[in-house]
């Protein structure tokens, strides 16, 4: 693959706004996935933004084999496929390769590593919506910056976003940032899957706004136990002001509920839960709300 080129792993909603944002700047797009039905309709129809009027021809594909030498890849998919994808890239990136995470939830870098290594490797951190309107269509929910890990062989990829009209900031450490988004995430996206409501339901409902001060807090609780900084004093107000800012937000845990595919609440409330065991910390509204999404699962498919 040519230098102006990017592999994304993953065809749901993320995927799709980065592939169509990147192929609008004439970058070569090639998607890897599994979903039948996603890959099918961005190999035929392109990647699509809802109201932008355009398709963007991408290169779709469930072979590895057919990812050859791409100098990099963007990791897009579900925390729960991130083993699969490890594997997938093992046989495709370049031993100079790097593989970008932007993914929900903890532990996707180390999953990464175990098959890359450490050296192909790189965080990074966005607060971009979106939801998957159908199979390679998508709904921008919001605009964020895409926040990255300083990296001796990540320039060009930066440089590739920002051509692509993606705000970028190049960080020494995102961990901070990292576990802000976790910290918000682990607040509102259980308590949008379970009540069934957009992110600003939460607000309108006491009980709920009171519940997802509680998660925020417990998940904050744990990331100074890890003598993390977060990037705001208050966790609970952080929380309750990204809900105002994206009240018509379908969170990606709601839209994995209402598609009947399985959440990412392992890596967000569930690693909030191990963590805090760890350390003696008592976390019993992050721990609740884990066994009640995964308690809408059985057998595969969502009950409720």
């Amino acid at each position: 693959m040519k230098s102006d080129s990017i592999l994304i792993v993953g065809s749901g909603a993320l995927a799709t706004l980065f592939a169509a944002r990147l192929a609008s700047a004439g970058i070569s797009v090639t998607m890897l996935g599994t979903w039948v039905d996603g890959l099918a309709a961005l190999g035929n129809q392109g990647a699509k933004i809802d109201g932008d009027g355009r398709t963007f021809q991408v290169h779709a594909t469930s072979i590895p084999a057919e990812c050859k030498y791409a100098p990099f890849a963007l990791v897009l998919v579900k925390a729960w496929q991130t083993r699969h994808a490890a594997r997938q890239l093992a046989e495709c990136l370049p031993e100079d390769g790097v593989a970008l995470t932007l993914q929900n939830g903890l532990g996707n870098d180390a999953i990464l590593a175990d098959s890359l290594g450490v050296r192909r490797v790189a965080r990074g951190v966005t607060t971009l919506g979106a939801t998957l309107l159908a199979p390679g269509l998508v709904l921008l929910g919001g605009q964020g910056p895409v926040s990255l890990e300083s990296h001796p062989r990540l320039t060009p990829l930066a440089e590739m976003l920002q051509r692509a009209g993606f705000e970028i900031n190049v960080l020494e450490d995102v961990q901070s940032l990292v576990w802000g988004k976790l910290v918000v995430s682990s607040a509102i996206n259980p308590l949008t899957a379970l009540l069934r409501v957009k992110n600003g339901g939460i607000l309108e409902h006491p009980s709920a706004r009171t519940l997802m001060g509680e998660l925020a807090r417990e998940t904050a609780e744990v990331a100074e136990s890890l003598g993390v900084r977060l990037p705001f004093l208050d966790a609970g107000r952080a929380a309750e002001d990204v809900a105002q800012r994206t009240a018509e937000n379908q969170s990606s845990m709601l839209q994995d509920v209402l598609r009947e595919a399985p959440t990412e609440i392992d890596a967000i409330n569930g690693a909030v839960a191990g963590l805090a065991e760890e350390r003696h910390i008592q976390v019993p509204v992050n721990r609740t709300v884990w066994h009640l999404v995964n308690a809408l699962s059985v057998g595969g498919k969502i009950k409720i």
